[in-house]
This record gives structure tokens, sequence and C-alpha cells, in this order.
């Protein structure tokens, strides 16, 4: 009996001998006591081994930022043969053509969102409003009316879900319309004996600039979204179009004949402070278009070799540059 105890206890000692190494390993030991058969005083230690996970770190993975695309002109060139729709950076690289056709594409105006862009073409025989992708996909007609009417001056609401555009009667008058960006609901907002055309948005979709020759020659008017409370903003004796709103709803660039040629000009959106921000002699400017930044005008204008070029220039009148230089006609979106 004695040897027995002994021998119990080498194997007790051994076992919390195990325990201990194990317990160094991130283990637990559980001392549980056994009845062995041999008395009623005698156990045996057994050990329960309860194994802890051992946590791996994941890897992150942080998305790589998409790089936003740079901002582009979209413009009309003879350069090809007939007028096509290109595309541009503003600081004139990357020239692109996007419809290639064997009639004239002009009057490029970009969605809101810059992922699409509504224009003019007279593929089908009469000139027609259609809208393409930004690469130039996907080109699809918005008016079809079977009457000789022709569009022209379409743009795009700031929420992109309407378009405004001019079209005339038979050639008789040109009045403002305004659609569904996919040439649903096709609603007419002024009713004139004269010419209302080349419509622009405010930035918050209230209202609509465009020009008239109502009250004799073409001057700048304003009216409600809507086509109610039609005001005059400039009184001039010479011609004033091509209305363009600033982005952040201040403005409004225009072309007039003041003094003698076509400039740039710049005024408040009651028609006040008309300033002149081209000052070049003797040679024409037409089609102010903002970029996005409001702080730059593109529009076009004749070279000193008498080619039809496109320039930007700050709001300002400052740093006047030039973006492209061809030899044949490159001109932004007023109607041709």
């Amino acid at each position: 009996m004695k040897q027995k105890l002994v021998q119990l206890s080498t194997m007790i000692f051994l076992i919390i001998f195990i325990g201990i190494g194990c317990s160094s390993q991130s283990s637990a030991v559980v001392i549980t006591p056994t009845n062995t058969g041999l008395s009623s005083n005698a156990i045996i230690p057994t050990k329960t081994i309860i194994i802890t996970p051992t946590l791996i770190p994941t890897r992150t993975i942080i998305p790589t930022p998409l790089r936003a695309e740079p901002e582009k002109i979209a413009f009309v060139s003879k350069r090809d043969g007939n007028w096509q729709i290109y595309v541009m950076n503003t600081d004139g690289s990357n020239q692109t053509r996007l419809t290639n056709n064997k009639t004239d594409d002009w009057a490029p105006s970009w969605s809101p969102d810059r992922q699409k862009i509504v224009f003019v073409s007279n593929r089908d025989g009469l000139n027609k409003i259609y809208v393409m992708n930004a690469d130039g996909s996907n080109q699809t007609r918005l008016t079809n009316e079977k009457r000789d009417h022709l569009d022209r001056d379409p743009v795009w609401s700031p929420d992109g879900q309407k378009i405004a555009f001019a079209s005339d009667i038979r050639g008789v008058k040109y009045e403002i319309y305004v659609m569904n960006a996919d040439g649903s609901n096709q609603i007419r907002l002024t009713n004139n004996q004269a010419h209302d055309a080349s419509p622009t948005w405010s930035p918050d979709g209230q209202k609509i600039a465009f020009a008239s020759d109502r009250d004799e020659k073409f001057q700048i008017y304003v009216m409600n979204a809507d086509g109610s409370n039609q005001t005059r903003l400039t009184n001039d004796k010479v011609i004033d179009f091509e209305p363009a709103w600033s982005p952040d709803g201040q403005k409004i660039a225009f072309r007039s004949s003041l003094y003698g040629r076509y400039d740039i000009f710049v005024m408040n959106t009651d028609g006040s402070n008309q300033t002149r921000i081209t000052t070049t002699k003797y040679v024409d400017k037409w089609s102010p278009t903002w970029l996005s930044d409001g702080e730059k005008i593109a529009f076009s204008s004749i070279d000193e070799k008498g080619g039809f070029q496109i320039y930007i220039i700050n709001a300002d009148g400052s740093n006047q540059k030039s973006l492209t230089k061809n030899k044949w006609i490159d001109w932004l979106r007023d109607d041709l």
C-alpha cells in the first residue's frame, strides 16, 4: 500500500509539471478529481486543456480614390471637312472628335454631371436636337416634329431634368421651349411676333435669361422658368446676344456690339454694371461660356491670320489665351 501511495505521488508531480509547462504556451490546466477505484480516499488528477485561439491580424484594404477627370470644353470645328463636335481640356490639350457624320453637328452643351452632351444636327434633313454620351456614343434624337420646325440653342437645366431650346415656326420666328431630358413634354415659354433665342438657366433653376429682338434689336431678357415675368435687362441701341449665367448665379456674360465690334461683356443679373472684358480692336468675339469654377470664360474669336479660334480669359478680363490654333474654323456653342 505504501508503494502505491509513492507511485501516486510521483504521478501527481509529473501531471502538475506537465500542466505548468503547457500553461506557458497559453493553455489552461484544470485539475479534476477522478475516482481510481483503488481506495475511497485515492484520487488521480486529470488535465483538461483549453486551447485559447490566436487572433491573426487581417489586412485592411483602402480603396484607391478615383482620379477626377479634368474639365473639358465642348466645341465644333470644320477641320475635318464639315461641322463636327469635339472636346478638349481647358488648356487646349487632348482635342478629340466625338461625332462623325457627313452632315453638320453643332451647338454642344454639357449636362450638369458632365456625362452627356446635347447638340443640334441636320443629319435627318432638318435642324433637330440630339443627345449623346460624353464619349460620343449613343447619339439619340430628342425632337421629332414632322412639321418644318428648326431647333437651336439647347441647354440643360441645373438639375439635369430639363432642356431649354429655341424653335421656329416654319422659319417665321424663334420661341423658347422647355422639354424633359428625354425629349418629352415640350412646353412653349415665349410667344411674341419677334425672335426669342439663346436661353441660359440660372444655377438655381428658377430663371432663364435669353435674347429677343421684340424691341427692334436683340437685347438680353430674363423670365421665370415657367415663362412668366419676362423682363428686359439690357437697353442698348446695338445688339446684345448670347447670355451665359455664371456658376455662382451672380453674373451674366454676353456679347455686345456696343463698341462697334462684338465683344464679351459681364453684368450683374439685374442688368447693372455692364463691363467689357475683351478689348482686342477690330476683332469680333462670340459665344461666352463659363468654366465650372466661375473664374474663367471661354469664347470664340478671329486670330491674327483670319482663322476662327477658341480663347479663354479670366472673368475680370485678364490673361487671355488661345486654346486652338487651326487654319479651319473652331467655334463654341452659338448657332451657326
